[in-house]
């Protein structure tokens, strides 16, 4: 696998349940951290690693995903009119021209394994990036897909972001056994979903960033259902391995919100509140404000 990414895939077919009563009506994907949708951060990193073609494999009540991503002639005609230019160019150019937006509905909640599946008419034969959004990644310089797909253009392999984890919280995670780990990265030589801390082959954990060779699709097509009755990537993944694949794990450059949970959604919100161009400032006096006021 020696070709640039281009392609890049997002599973946004789940329901969003862990915050509900807001994801009844609004996406998870599109819960905003200050003034953007959780998507728009994982599109932005995508297209800076150099992919021209979006797959949101998605279900067939999810509308607000692709009308974000439309254009809304209607709200573009009063911000012209009303002057409000910076508001239209936001909304106007969701994306950049060159970049095609392709939907693919997953008729059934079988997994993210399944949910990867369904683009393989899109993607091909060819690699590709597996991107979850509710792993919001932040960076000061290259992303953490950039990051990863230099390194898969490099090696020719694979690529798996990781991130250390305590060891008490390995059961959590997919955890990886690598070998020649140096620097950032290292060969990957198995994969154990959620293991207890004693079984545990190290304390890196997979996250929500992949680069995939096409051949993943006929391993997910032959893999059985997995645990929970679903259809696991992981599975995929491992068996590909074993066949002699060349994956590695990447320990990127970063930091990670877990905002599939009420709390990482906290944390990002107050970062990005805080490393606004505009509000920054403002937010942080806001905070140390209502810290005073707390310890009163």
């Amino acid at each position: 696998m020696t070709k640039r990414i281009r392609k890049a895939v997002f599973p946004v077919a789940g329901l969003g349940t862990r915050f509900l009563p807001a994801t009844k009506t609004v996406p998870k994907e599109m819960l905003p951290i200050i003034d953007r949708p959780l998507i728009q951060y994982a599109v932005d990193e995508a297209i800076e690693a150099g992919c021209d073609t979006l797959v949101f494999v998605t279900n067939r009540y999810k509308h607000s995903i692709a009308d974000y991503f439309d254009k809304h002639y209607e709200l573009e005609q009063k911000l012209e009119q009303g002057g409000k230019l910076e508001q239209l160019q936001l909304v106007s150019k969701p994306l950049p021209d060159h970049v095609r937006v392709v939907y693919v509905t997953q008729k059934e909640a079988l997994g993210l394994g399944h949910a990867v599946l369904c683009a393989k008419d899109v993607i091909g034969d060819e690699p590709f990036a597996v991107l979850l959004p509710d792993d919001l990644m932040w960076n000061r310089g290259d992303g953490a897909l950039k990051q990863m797909a230099d390194l898969a253009e490099r090696t020719g392999g694979g690529v798996i972001a990781v991130e250390e984890v305590p060891r008490e919280k390995t059961s959590s995670y997919g955890i990886v056994a690598t070998r020649d780990f140096q620097g950032r990265s290292g060969r990957i030589e198995a994969m154990v979903e959620k293991p207890k801390p004693e079984d545990a082959p190290s304390n890196l954990a997979v996250v929500g960033r992949y680069i995939l060779p096409g051949g993943i699709f006929q391993k997910l097509e032959t893999t059985g259902r997995g645990a929970g009755g679903e259809i696991q990537l992981t599975d995929a993944i491992a068996a590909t391995i074993k066949d002699g694949g060349h994956i590695d794990a990447y320990h990127f450059v970063g930091r990670r919100f877990d905002c599939g949970a009420h709390i990482g959604l906290i944390e990002a919100t107050v970062h990005f509140a805080l490393e606004h161009p505009k509000h920054g400032a403002a937010a942080r006096e806001a905070m140390q404000a209502a810290l005073d006021e707390k310890r009163g």
